[in-house]
């Protein structure tokens, strides 16, 4: 399989224009690249441009931090499936698992899935695994394997430690399979892009995406 199949050509810079849509858009085509992930304020703009394609649209809610209140991240949540996002990448609440309040994680993913489940929105759990310590990967693990998610998903790309070998493994070794992963953060070359998938994930979240589909490295950034 392609390694373009894998990817979720992404762009979540603060400055993100309509051009900057336009082009991942137009990328996304021409590489069949899995999904885009783009911000909120573009799924629609996205979903108009793919119109009649099989590539998906993901935007994400609570990024990059996390901590909003759960309400705040089900409107945006509501917003986006109404303007016909396919797919929700939720930051958790980063906060709620340092202080132990395990109940609070499990509302907020109960909460969110509520309303994407009945529209068929595939939602990806990002746990921002380079703040985390491997035990706290794990339980990041034990508490969102008990709920129908599509996806865990180690990095925002913010973080000062993006996606890493050892952390997707880590991820792999305590879900059910099915539960995929997504790796996101630092994403930069084919080979590092085929070492993720090989240690476990099926989609990968890259703004280099299509050096990568050419084999190439793009050398320092976030995503």
């Amino acid at each position: 399989m392609s390694i373009a199949s894998y990817i979720d050509h992404t762009i979540l810079k603060q400055t993100t224009t309509t051009e900057d849509v336009t082009k991942v858009c137009k990328e996304a085509l021409e590489y069949s690249f899995a999904a885009v992930c783009i911000p909120p304020i573009y799924v629609k703009e996205a979903v108009k441009q793919l119109l009649g394609s099989t590539v998906k649209v993901a935007t994400v809610i609570g990024f990059p931090f996390g901590y909003t209140y759960t309400e705040a991240k089900l409107e945006e949540a509501r917003i986006a499936l109404g303007e016909g996002a396919h797919e929700l990448d939720m930051v958790m609440n980063v906060t709620a698992l340092k202080n132990k309040d395990y109940q609070q994680l499990e509302e907020e993913v109960k909460a969110i899935l509520a309303i994407s489940k009945p529209q068929e929105a595939a939602l990806k759990v990002i746990i921002e695994s380079g703040v985390l310590t491997d035990e706290e990967i794990v339980r990041c693990c034990e508490i969102y394997r008990q709920f129908d998610i599509d996806f865990l998903k180690t990095s925002t790309g913010y973080a000062e430690k993006g996606a890493t070998i050892e952390a997707v493994q880590l991820i792999r070794a305590h879900l059910p399979s099915s539960i995929q992963i997504k790796a996101s953060g630092g994403i930069r070359s084919y080979e590092f892009a085929k070492s993720l998938v090989d240690a476990g994930a099926t989609r990968l979240g890259c703004s280099a995406s299509v050096a990568i589909a050419k084999g190439e490295n793009a050398g320092i950034g976030n995503y």
